[in-house]
């Protein structure tokens, strides 16, 4: 048996002290978890209850909802969105350069050049929708809507129980197609900022907010947190993206990683295995054919099928996902900013 520890980067630091009987990797002073055996009962049997990945976890959902500040939740949120997009502005800046001071430290520069072609082309087109600018977003587009139909009319969906959706502006009408139907939603919080998941069911949500619910306000006050020993199977996985290829899969995001470390965390957890269906949905200027399968890094997560608002592709022959989470990719920036489980040697 292997000892293990599970570190929350947050103040103070949580330190748990568990044995595991997990394969493991190493590489320096990084690691690579490919199986979820510190979640559940062992960390609660030998350091009793898990701390909930939640900013308030002790609360029930009245039936009402969670009382929250709702304008300064989202004040929080744009402002973390502004930053953020600032940064990536500054990162696609020095990837069109390769004279810039840190382009050799890019990671797959190219990934740059096809995003700022897409949102581009968004944009001179009008297929864009609001927020706009869409640059260093998951873009919303004309049609959001009839793709999302179109996702939810996938058979794989109608068998689903549990369905994990990501938060962004495009995939808000799967989310609702993901309620109506009676399915739990599993959905991200907001950059991963407070905690990691949360889950709603419609009969969770007050008459006449179901809407509301599709939306991160919504999700902040009447979803439910997960907690670490939570166990839970997740049937089929929603990602939005920038650009993605219909022969193999490759998947370009915005550019700050949560969709790979989302689906890291899923399999760290024992939510999901690597044959838990994938699926994005994006308007058809979305469908690339330059992404260079080769290229891609082990973090990256390919997707099996892709909804558009005029059709439904299955890919073939999608590249290979990632096991877990790869802590050697993982920036101290990205470290810090998460309250994410650590596991070392």
């Amino acid at each position: 048996k292997r000892h293990m520890r599970t570190i929350f980067p947050i103040a103070p630091f949580i330190l748990f002290c568990c044995t595991a009987t997990t394969s493991t990797s190493f590489t320096g002073s990084t690691a690579f978890c490919s199986t979820p055996s510190l979640v559940g009962a062992r960390v609660s049997r030998v350091c009793g209850r898990a701390p909930r990945m939640s900013a308030d976890p002790s609360q029930e959902v009245p039936s009402g909802g969670r009382a929250i500040d709702e304008q300064a939740y989202e004040a929080e949120r744009l402002g973390k969105d502004a930053e953020a997009m600032q940064q990536m502005q500054q990162v696609m800046e020095r990837a069109a350069d390769p004279s810039a001071a840190g382009f050799d430290k890019l990671r797959n520069p190219w990934k740059w050049e096809i995003r700022k072609r897409v949102w581009d082309y968004m944009e001179t087109n009008n297929i864009a929708r609001n927020p706009r600018p869409v640059h260093h977003r998951i873009p919303n587009f004309e049609g959001a809507e009839l793709a999302a139909a179109n996702l939810c009319s996938l058979p794989e969906f109608q068998r689903a129980k549990v369905v994990k959706v990501n938060p962004d502006t495009p995939q808000k009408e799967v989310r609702f197609g993901v309620l109506t139907s009676g399915k739990k939603l599993m959905a991200p919080q907001p950059r991963l900022r407070t905690g990691f998941f949360s889950t709603l069911l419609q009969t969770d949500i007050p008459d006449g907010a179901i809407r509301e619910a599709c939306t991160s306000v919504g999700m902040a006050k009447f979803a439910t947190p997960l907690d670490l020993e939570d166990k839970i199977i997740v049937d089929l996985i929603v990602v939005g993206s920038t650009a993605v290829c219909p022969k193999t899969g490759a998947r370009i995001g915005k550019g700050e990683g949560f969709a790979e470390l989302e689906y890291g965390m899923l399999r760290w957890m024992g939510a999901i295995t690597e044959n838990t269906l994938v699926v994005t949905s994006v308007n058809d200027c979305q469908i690339v054919d330059d992404i260079p399968s080769g290229e891609l890094m082990k973090h990256d997560v390919s997707v099996d099928v892709i909804c558009t608002p005029t059709r439904i592709i299955r890919v073939e022959k999608p590249v290979p996902k990632p096991s877990g989470i790869y802590w050697d990719l993982l920036s101290p920036e990205k470290l810090s900013q998460v309250p994410l489980p650590r596991i070392s040697a």
